[in-house]
This record gives C-alpha cells, structure tokens and sequence, in this order.
C-alpha cells in the first residue's frame, strides 16, 4: 500500500495538491489528525486492496499531534507501507498575499500578531519535516494549472498521459445556450433542411439529412476549420490545467443541423484519441 502524507505550509496548496491525487486515483483524506494515522492504515489495509494508494493531508491545525509526524511515518513504514512526504512550500510574501485576498487567519495567528510572524513561526516549526520530504514543491510563482501539471508529473506514473474530456453538444438556439457550455458555434448560416420536406421528420443522425447538409462546400469547410482550431486549443486546455470542455454546436431548433455538425465532429476526435462523448441535447423537441 502506497501512502503519499502531503504537508507544508498553511496557504502553500495542500488542499490542491489533494485535488489533484484524488484525480490520480489517490483516496485523499483532508486534515487527518497525525495521531489517527497508524490506526487509519490499520483499516485500509483490513480491506485487503480497496485501497492501494491513499494521500492524507495534514498540517499545523493539528497543533498537538503534529511535532509526532515523522514518528508516525516510521511507524507506517514498519507496517510494510511505502510511505512518502510530499511539502508544498511558498515564499513568505506570497502566502501573506494569499491570507489577505482569503480574509482567513493563519493557523497560527494570535492577537496583535502579524501574519508574517505566524507564516516565519510555521516554517520553523516545520523544518525538520520539509527536511525529510521526499518532494518539495513550491507553489509560489505557479497557477493553478502549473500546479497541476507538476504533480502529474510526479505522481501519475509512466506512461500516463492527462486528458481532457470533451462533451460535443448540439442545441437549438430556440431552446436557449446551454449552460456550460465553454465553445459555442453556431450553424444557422448553412441550408436548414427543415424546409425540404421529407428531411424534416428526420434528424441529423439520419443519413439523407448527414447527405443534405455536407453537400455543400461551406458546410465542409466550417467542419474542417471548426477541427483545426480544437485541435489548436486541446493541448492548451490541457495545459492550463482544464479537465472538461464543453463544445456546442447550435442551430435553430437543434435537429438538423447543429446534431450532423457535431456527430462528424465527436467521430473526428475519437478518430484522433480524444475522450469525446456526444449529446443532442434538443433532438427530441
């Protein structure tokens, strides 16, 4: 069994450091008292492989039980874990910043004390941690997305790749824009086939109306220029640490049109290996 203890200082990024693991299959627990860690490891390893690697986030709110961590991580280690220390770390003028715009007390604050002074008192406090640490990360100069990019990096394991997942929804602008939508495209330029008679009881999964709507050149052309610029912003989505992107494709009332646009869509991009699912939210109406 795998124990990944991410510590550090308060406002550093722990708790989105924990985000992350859990993404990465980790079961995260926020805040656990130290004193609760051995017993804690007893129950996981009692489920016999439910749980092969567990994060647990702990840190100076456990005033009383912390100064016993790496006692604790010794005691874990005896127990046939593989225990590792993960510190997230900032420069003091950051975390100060960062307690101002989040109008919360540090952990140490008493009355009349600067929040510089608790952030100076915390990094001696855990120093001999920070020493000890199989990964220090700083988090001072990093969004969010660089955040997570790092501890992908660190903890995904060989081979692993991140994703996006990708929802390519069609709608009919009568309907109204869907909510979450990221991308909206419409597609009430092109010929509608609602006023071809024998295409308007079908839909766009249909083949005639599919036919009706790529025979023409504009068609073509909005589909090939709609692929090249999500393949431009994939990577970038990707980078800046986005998980999901919602694509929607709308035309007026959602059947025709928008649903052939963004078939060919889904199907190009799992063409080219992106997790794409497709939804034809107004097909029905």
């Amino acid at each position: 069994m795998e124990f990944l203890i991410i510590t550090g200082l308060s406002g550093a990024g722990k708790t989105c450091a924990g985000d992350v693991l859990e993404d990465l299959d980790y079961y995260c627990v926020d805040n656990l008292p130290v004193a609760l860690m051995t017993r804690f490891a007893e129950l996981c390893l009692d489920t016999r492989g439910r749980y092969e690697k567990v994060a647990l986030v702990t840190d100076i709110r456990d005033r009383e039980g912390f100064g016993e961590l790496l006692k604790t991580v010794d005691e874990l280690r005896s127990m046939d874990c593989a225990v590792r220390i993960l510190y997230m770390d900032a420069d003091i003028p950051t975390l100060v910043r960062r307690y101002k715009e989040s109008r919360r007390p540090h952990p140490l604050s008493e009355k009349g004390m600067r929040t510089e002074d608790a952030v100076r008192r915390e990094e001696e406090l855990l120093a001999p941690v920070k020493e000890k640490a199989d990964f220090v990360v700083n988090s001072s100069s990093m969004t969010l997305g660089m955040l997570q990019n790092r501890l992908f990096s660190l903890f995904a394991g060989e081979g692993r790749k991140r994703r996006l997942d990708v929802t390519v929804m069609s709608f009919g602008f009568k309907h109204g824009i869907p909510l979450d939508a990221d991308l909206v495209f419409d597609a009430r330029f092109l010929p509608n086939p609602f006023y071809v008679e024998s295409l308007r009881p079908l839909c766009g999964l249909d083949l005639p109306v599919a036919e009706y709507v790529f025979k023409y050149p504009q068609t073509r052309s909005f589909l090939e220029k709609l692929e090249e610029m999500i393949a431009f912003l994939l990577p970038y989505y990707i980078e800046e640490g986005k998980h999901s992107l919602t694509i929607a494709i709308g035309c007026t009332g959602g059947r025709h049109r928008s649903v052939a646009i963004a078939s060919a869509l889904h199907k190009h991009l799992l063409a080219d290996n992106v997790n794409s699912v497709n939804i034809n939210r107004d097909i029905d109406k």
